[in-house]
C-alpha cells in the first residue's frame, strides 16, 4: 500500500523499455492528482530526469497501472502511461508493447493471479484500446524466474522469456480504408495492428533508412517533413488533431541489410527510436502484408510463414504477423500476431516523489 509519502512501486525493465509499474490502488483514484504524483515520482519536466526514477529518455519514462479486470476474458487490467521528460505531460493516448512484457510477471508478483506449476499465462485488457493480450511465462515451483537464455536486441544479456499474443484486433486494420495514402504529396500506409502507425519508405524523404537515430533527430528539415505528415495523417486515421499526442508513430521503412525483411527507423514522435516498440513493430509487419502499401518494392517477405524479423537501429525483432482478406478481398485483417520479449524486476520497493511544487525552474 502507499506510505506516508511515498507509493508502492516496481521498476522492471519490459522489452526494450523501463518503467514504474504500480497497482491502481496504490495511486490516487482522482486522474489529475495521480498524474501530478507521477510526474514527481518520475523527475518531470527535466531533461535529465535527474530528481526522480526517469531514465532521461521517452523510452524510460514509462509507467504500467495494474488492477484485476472485471471483464470476464481478461485476468488483469493494464493502463499504460507516457510521462513526458522535459514538460508536464502524462498521457495514456497509446499503448505500450515493451512495457506490456512486464505485467504478467507484474500481476503474479502482486498475487492478482496465482502462478501456475510450470507455466502461468495471464490475460491482459489493454485500458488504453480495449485490446487484449495473453502474457505466457517459465513459473518453476509457482515461481517467476527471471534468468534464462533468450536474447532481444537493445537488451544486454539473457532473461528468460515472455510469450506475448495477440487475438484479432477491434479496429481497422487499416483505418483509412486505403492500402496507400498521399500526404504532404508523399505516398503513405496507414496502418494499426495495435499501434496507429504511418510507414513511408525512407528514400521518399531523401535518407537512406540506415542513418543513426541521433543523425536523423539532428536533420530539422527531415523534423518539419515528418511533423507535418504525422499532423495530416493522424487527421485521415481519425485520431483528430495529434499535435499533443504521440500517435500515430512513423516508421520509415529501407531494404533489409541483415536478412531481415525490412529495415526501420521509428519516430515516437519526435524522438527517433534506438529500436522498435512492439506494437509498432506488429503495425509495420501486417503493414509489409498489405497488398498495394509502400512495404512492396521495399521489404523482403519470406516465402512462407508468417514470422518476420524487423530489422532496427540496434538489431532486430522477430515476430509472428499474418494478414487475410475478408470474403470480397477488400478488408486486410490481422489475423495472428505473436512476439517473444523478455522482462526483469529491477526493484521493488517505495518511491517518494519530489515535494509537490519542487518542479525544476528551466
Amino acid at each position: 500500500m502507499t506510505g506516508p509519502g511515498g507509493a508502492r512501486c516496481m521498476l522492471m525493465r519490459g522489452g526494450t523499455s523501463k518503467g514504474a509499474y504500480f497497482l491502481a490502488d496504490d495511486l490516487p483514484a482522482d486522474t489529475a492528482a495521480r498524474d501530478e504524483l507521477l510526474l514527481r515520482i518520475v523527475g518531470s519536466p527535466d531533461p535529465r530526469q535527474i530528481d526522480g526514477l526517469g531514465g532521461a529518455h521517452p523510452l524510460t519514462s514509462k509507467v504500467a497501472v495494474v488492477s484485476r479486470s472485471d471483464d470476464p476474458e481478461a485476468d488483469v487490467d493494464y493502463l499504460f502511461l507516457q510521462v513526458a521528460v522535459d514538460r508536464p505531460e502524462v498521457t495514456g493516448r497509446q499503448n505500450c508493447g515493451n512495457i506490456l512484457a512486464g505485467v504478467g510477471p507484474f500481476a503474479v508478483e502482486r498475487g492478482l493471479v496465482a502462478a501456475g506449476d510450470d507455466r502461468t499465462s495471464v490475460r491482459i485488457r489493454m485500458l488504453n484500446t480495449g485490446d487484449l493480450a495473453v502474457a505466457s511465462f517459465a513459473t518453476p515451483g509457482g515461481r517467476i524466474d527471471y534468468t534464462g537464455t533468450t536474447e532481444i536486441s537493445g537488451v544486454p544479456g539473457t532473461a528468460a522469456p515472455v510469450m506475448i499474443e495477440f487475438p484479432v484486433g477491434r479496429s481497422p486494420l487499416l483505418p483509412t480504408g486505403h492500402a496507400r495514402d498521399t500526404v504532404v504529396g508523399l505516398p503513405v500506409t496507414c496502418v494499426d495492428n495495435g499501434m496507429p502507425t504511418v510507414l513511408i519508405a525512407a528514400a521518399s524523404l531523401g535518407v537512406t533508412g540506415y542513418e543513426t537515430p541521433r543523425d536523423l533527430e539532428e536533420d530539422s528539415d527531415l523534423a518539419e517533413r515528418l511533423r507535418e505528415i504525422r499532423l495530416k495523417a493522424g487527421r485521415a486515421m481519425g485520431l483528430g488533431d495529434v499535435e499533443a499526442v504521440t500517435v500515430p508513430k512513423l516508421s520509415l521503412l529501407a531494404p533489409p541489410r541483415h536478412g531481415g525483411a525490412v529495415m526501420t527507423r521509428t519516430f515516437i514522435p519526435v524522438r527517433c527510436h534506438t529500436s522498435i516498440g512492439v506494437l509498432g513493430a506488429a503495425s509495420v509487419a501486417a503493414g509489409l502484408r498489405v497488398d498495394g502499401g509502400v512495404g512492396q518494392g521495399v521489404a523482403r517477405l519470406p516465402a512462407h510463414g508468417d514470422r518476420l524479423r524487423i530489422e532496427h537501429p540496434t538489431g532486430f525483432l522477430e515476430i509472428e504477423a499474418g494478414v487475410e482478406y475478408d470474403s470480397a478481398g477488400a478488408a486486410p485483417v490481422a489475423r495472428h500476431t505473436a512476439v517473444v520479449r523478455t522482462a526483469r524486476k529491477i526493484f521493488d520497493g517505495t518511491a517518494f516523489p519530489r515535494p509537490a511544487g519542487a518542479a525544476p525552474h528551466h
